[in-house]
């Protein structure tokens, strides 16, 4: 295995990382704006009325995103392990 190859699935890890992240962060915040939105607009500075909301929310998103994730990893590892049948 060369270099190129090398940092290819580097690059390709580094995708998948963001793939996977990127569901739950956006709906993270999505929610966080909201609140502080609901937050200013209602001057009610609570600041443990973030958490639960927020929580729930990553929460379903995780459930909901979870087959997705579980086949980009599946895809991700059928191609590493072609590589390595390929050496």
């Amino acid at each position: 295995m060369n270099g190129a190859e090398v940092l290819d699935v580097g690059r390709d890890a580094l995708w998948l990382t963001i793939q996977l992240c990127g569901p739950m962060l956006l709906v993270a915040l999505v929610v966080g704006v909201s609140i502080g939105l609901f937050q200013a607009l209602t001057q009610i500075q609570e600041q443990t009325l973030v958490y639960a909301p927020k929580i729930m929310a990553i929460f379903v998103s995780l459930l909901l995103f979870l087959p997705v994730m579980g086949s980009l990893l599946g895809g991700f590892m059928r191609t590493i392990a072609a590589r390595i049948a390929g050496m």
